[in-house]
């Protein structure tokens, strides 16, 4: 009963957003967004993360202007998930703007495997998306949620925007992960944030901070191009989506410092990336030891 009363909101949120022409959705997604910022708790941590992206230069109001963005575009990102909807696949795609995606062609045709690193920015889903139609499904990794239904929810919407997944409860993950690299296909893993407390230090806006192991190791393993990219959001309707030269890899001897190395280089290109649209990094948790709640 548990698991069903914290679906229901889900299911009633496809329902209501999916029914919604996508202007309507965007802005409802926003405005709510505002009004939570209002009444968020989270302010004083994100102005920390806000003050490390932007600077000392930036003032109090222009931090404070961009925290307030920050909710707005996660609010954003919610209501379309639930409003996206097969058949709106395609005016999706057409309205998503493309760079330096010749970069991928190339790592296709090597044939070695791509690893798409991705920072919590945007709508990185819809990504998945044109992946899809280019040729390079990907498999990605998603978090075993406590709630059956909802993690079948997250699953099913993944699905339907042509990405695989394989959960972290998943004892044959890492495996699923190698074959599909090692068979010249695509992965994507969230990039910009340590879940398991077991990630590699460095630094990361100024200071050290514990990044995913996952990206660095599996390139180093398989010989997989390590490609960042950024989805956006639009000013208005659609998306961008910037792809990045892959991260060279190292030529230490040890792999242990091979795969570090490579690390702190993914995590200066996934500064770039987020300093194009910082109020999009839906970075809502403490991520540095200086931040307030922050736990080892």
């Amino acid at each position: 009963m548990k698991d069903l009363l914290g679906y229901i909101p889900f299911r009633i949120g496809a329902a209501l957003f999916g029914a919604l022409p996508e202007s309507w959705m965007r802005h409802l997604g926003e405005w709510g967004g505002r009004v939570w910022a209002r009444r968020s708790k989270k302010r004083s941590l994100l102005n920390h993360h806000m003050r490390r992206i932007l600077g000392p230069a930036a003032t109090d109001a222009e931090i404070d202007n961009r925290v307030t963005a920050m909710h707005a575009s996660y609010g954003r990102y919610w209501t379309e998930t639930f409003w996206l909807r097969p058949r709106r696949h395609r005016a999706v795609m057409n309205r998503v703007e493309r760079y330096d995606f010749d970069i991928i062609e190339k790592a296709k045709s090597d044939g070695n495997g791509m690893i798409f690193a991705i920072p919590h920015l945007g709508s990185w889903e819809v990504a998945g998306l044109v992946a899809d139609e280019i040729g390079a499904r990907v498999l990605a990794v998603a978090e075993h949620l406590s709630n059956e239904r909802v993690t079948k929810w997250f699953i099913d919407v993944r699905n339907e925007l042509g990405i695989d997944i394989v959960l972290t409860s998943d004892p044959k993950r890492n495996s699923k992960l190698i074959r599909r690299l090692r068979a010249g296909g695509a992965i994507a893993l969230l990039a910009d944030r340590d879940v398991t407390g077991r990630g590699l230090t460095t630094e990361f806006f100024g200071e050290v901070a514990k990044m995913p192991a996952g990206p660095s190791a599996l390139a180093d393993l398989t010989g997989a191009a390590l490609i960042p990219v950024g989805a956006y959001f639009n000013d208005g309707a659609g998306h961008r989506i910037q792809i990045h030269q892959p991260i060279p890899a190292s030529e230490l001897d040890s792999r242990d410092a091979r795969v570090q190395e490579t690390a702190a280089r993914l995590a200066r290109t996934l500064e770039v990336i987020i300093q194009d649209a910082p109020e999009q990094w839906h970075l809502f948790q403490p991520n540095w030891p200086s931040d307030p709640g922050y736990r080892e």
